[in-house]
């Protein structure tokens, strides 16, 4: 599958992956300040932002994805960064494709299975009615009946456009991210990756356990970890300069 990506600056290249209902411009931020020190490639996943739709969306389709827009730009191997499922992407990536790593760092997830948490978060953009609302501000009206949560909803809206017709359509593949579900909550798998790995939590969120220390070393026995303080699950969002600066300190290092 051909993802959509975007290119900025030069230098090593850095492969950025989003997470569950996101897109590439939930990076926008941190890629500006990235690009003047590497190269960056933020990708689109499969079923998500403008990357094509499919009826599979397991980890070793969206690895194979990645892969073969690494072979299309000519890279060997690159430095990878993935935030929620993004990150278990990156992890399954390392794991079946250790030699294409250079440095890895997984924004707040372990590699673990999740129980099932965004069932009111699907609920909610499939109550809304696409063929009536003329507007975001209707559509997040319409949203408040399931997620109380003002950040996540426009999170979510981000995702809202207007087709040819003039009429409001989901970028994400809702019907396929729904029903494989179960795919995308499971643990990434392998043999261990012996690289570099920096694992980053936001402090206040719960992906990120003590409980996971077994299964995050297991599989990434040289794995380190840094906390970022008055963040949540989005850290690069909520924190911007914090994680700037903590992920050159890591790169550059």
């Amino acid at each position: 599958m051909k993802l959509h990506h975007q290119q900025h600056g030069t230098g090593t290249p850095l492969v950025i992956l989003h997470g569950l209902f996101g897109t590439l411009e939930n990076w926008g931020s941190q890629i500006k300040a990235l690009s003047e020190h590497f190269q960056v490639i933020a990708v689109d996943v499969r079923n998500h932002g403008r990357s094509p739709h499919s009826d599979t969306m397991d980890y070793t389709a969206m690895v194979e994805d990645v892969i073969q827009l690494l072979n299309e730009l000519g890279l060997d191997s690159v430095d990878l960064m993935g935030h929620s499922m993004g990150g278990k992407i990156a992890m399954q990536l390392a794991l079946s494709y250790p030699e294409r790593i250079q440095k890895l760092i997984v924004v707040d997830i372990s590699p673990v299975t999740y129980s099932h948490h965004h069932k009111d978060v699907l609920k909610g953009l499939f109550s809304v009615d696409l063929a009536c609302i003329k507007s975001r501000t209707e559509a997040d009206k319409q949203l408040r009946n399931y997620i109380s949560e003002a950040g996540v909803r426009a999170f979510l809206l981000k995702n809202l456009y207007r087709d040819s017709d003039k009429k409001f359509q989901w970028r994400m593949n809702l019907p396929t991210l729904s029903k494989e579900y179960d795919n995308i909550s499971k643990a990434p798998s392998g043999a261990p990756f012996n690289g570099h790995v920096l694992f980053i939590k936001g402090a206040e969120s719960d992906y990120i356990q003590a409980a996971h220390r077994d299964a995050i070393l297991g599989l990434f026995p040289q794995a380190t970890y840094k906390l970022i303080q008055g963040a949540g699950h989005w850290p690069h969002a909520e924190k911007p300069t914090v994680f700037t600066k903590l992920l050159l300190n890591y790169l550059q290092a």
